[in-house]
């Protein structure tokens, strides 16, 4: 039991700040019932979480290189704790988003640490065990969460999402300080303080902007002015980390071509497969009249059960195929997958969700597992930490820019309608169907420019190496 604990406390962490991605979502209606709250501030509550995740994971593990990761990594369960009780006490929506970015923070802090600690803590087969057990505790966090979520709303209320996560706090900080060891870089470079900001005032901004061109329209002065701010700080960005003598992102990286696009890859497969679902949830509670424990069985569960299935089941034979058919067909069956949901009409149910969610699930499962391989594949092995943690920052912000854009559609289409259910229906056909669009885009690039196997021992299966001076993270 004891060589095992370190893996308990990695694993414990990895699943909360994971599940608090999806275990909001069939809540959303219940939070937005009682304060009252528009679709702007329910998209909030996801967008400020994803984004926070994002924006501080590559500063966050060149901190943990810095100044060690087990500390790194209680600070970030430490945190993570205070504003999920913090979120569960909110008295207002303002109150909850604002805790909610708090929490993506101390996400932020234990996600950019725990490859490394589990590389730093076993070899050999036990190596191989230990991701192999972390991979999935990620993939049942997923499936685990639309249907926690739904559990605990229904039965306890919605605040008790938030509070189940303090007693699971206390056990992994009670595994942590027992049993895990502190390591760091043996010489880590300089907190990059610039990119840092500038990379998360970016996102922020965009996403707000997209939020509010929802409310009030393109031509809204201060949606405008929120992109300009986005495009400014991304522009400072770019300068930053070619400037910089140790960026958190290597741009560099980006000049090989298939690196790029399974980047961008893993952004749209987020957006496509993930970013819709809020909407579905609120058709299925606001229109069709379904509690939230029913609103995760039919609108989130059948997706995440299917990517789990084939994820295991077929995980070492799609290691074994180029991520060219893996990542790009995949993509294209996530793909068919929204245009099979996007069929809906004012008499529909939520089971005319359920083969298009199956099917987008299996698209997920092919996607997913191969991508981390893939992409630590084209870059040197000195840089698979920052390829790793810019792998999950873009998932993140595919996620968070994904609710964005498609609540835009969705709100727009609904307000047209007066709110009537033939309108519902209608908006989730129109996000539904720019979801299919931004999958196959994507599985069309994959194939037409990635096309060789990656390089053997790459991936989650085989784990960053020990680091190196460019940052290790998640």
């Amino acid at each position: 039991m004891r060589k095992w604990s370190p893996l308990i406390a990695i694993c414990l962490g990895t699943f909360l700040l994971l599940v608090d991605v999806t275990i909001v979502v069939v809540a959303l209606p219940a939070i937005g019932d009682k304060f009252g709250a528009g679709y702007a501030d329910l998209q909030w509550v996801l967008d400020g979480y994803a984004l926070a995740l994002a924006a501080l994971l590559l500063g966050a593990g060149s901190l943990a290189d810095r100044y060690g990761r087990r500390r790194t990594y209680l600070i970030g369960i430490g945190l993570f704790a205070l504003s999920s009780l913090l979120c569960a006490v909110a008295p207002n929506e303002q109150a909850l988003i604002a805790a909610r970015i708090l929490q993506g923070a101390g996400g932020a802090a234990m996600f950019a640490t725990t490859v490394a600690l589990l590389n730093v803590t076993y070899h050999g087969r036990d190596r191989g065990v230990a991701f192999g057990v972390w991979g999935a505790v990620n993939g049942a966090a997923a499936a685990a969460g639309p249907l926690a979520g739904g559990l605990l709303t229904e039965h306890f209320g919605w605040r008790w999402i938030f509070l189940v996560n303090l007693p699971i706090c206390v056990a992994a900080v009670w595994f942590t300080v027992r049993s895990v060891a502190e390591s760091k870089a043996p010489r880590a470079g300089r907190f990059d303080l610039p990119g840092t900001i500038s990379f998360t005032v970016a996102a922020g901004a965009v996403t707000y902007g997209l939020i509010r061109a929802g409310e009030a329209g393109w031509t809204d002065t201060v949606a405008l002015t929120a992109f300009a701010a986005g495009t400014a700080a991304l522009l400072a960005f770019l300068a930053a980390e070619l400037r910089s003598d140790h960026p958190m992102l290597d741009l560099s990286l980006f000049r090989r071509a298939p690196f790029a696009v399974l980047i961008v890859a893993a952004f749209l497969t987020q957006a496509a497969a993930f970013a819709y679902l809020p909407f579905t949830t609120v058709w299925l509670q606001q229109v069709l009249g379904n509690g939230p424990v029913d609103a995760g069985l039919v609108g989130a569960l059948p997706m995440a059960v299917a990517s789990l299935v084939v994820g295991a089941a077929a995980g070492r034979l799609l290691q074994r195929v180029s991520p060219r058919w893996t990542v790009g067909f995949g993509l294209l069956l996530i793909a068919a997958g929204d245009l099979m949901q996007a069929r809906l009409d004012a008499d529909s149910t939520g089971t005319a969700l359920i083969p298009g969610l199956i099917v987008a699930g299996i698209g997920v499962g092919a996607v997913l597992p191969s991508l981390s391989s893939a992409v630590l594949g084209e870059v040197p092995r000195e840089r698979s930490g920052m390829a790793g943690g810019a792998l999950n920052t873009f998932r993140q912000l595919g996620f968070a820019l994904g609710v964005a854009v498609f609540g835009t559609i969705f709100a727009h289409r609904v307000s047209d309608g007066h709110g009537q259910p033939a309108a519902f229906a209608d908006g989730l056909n129109a996000t539904l169907t720019v979801a299919a669009v931004v999958a196959l885009v994507g599985g069309v690039l994959v194939l037409a420019v990635v096309r060789h196997h990656p390089v053997p021992a790459s991936g989650p299966q085989a784990p960053a190496p020990s680091p190196t001076p460019a940052p290790s993270h998640a």
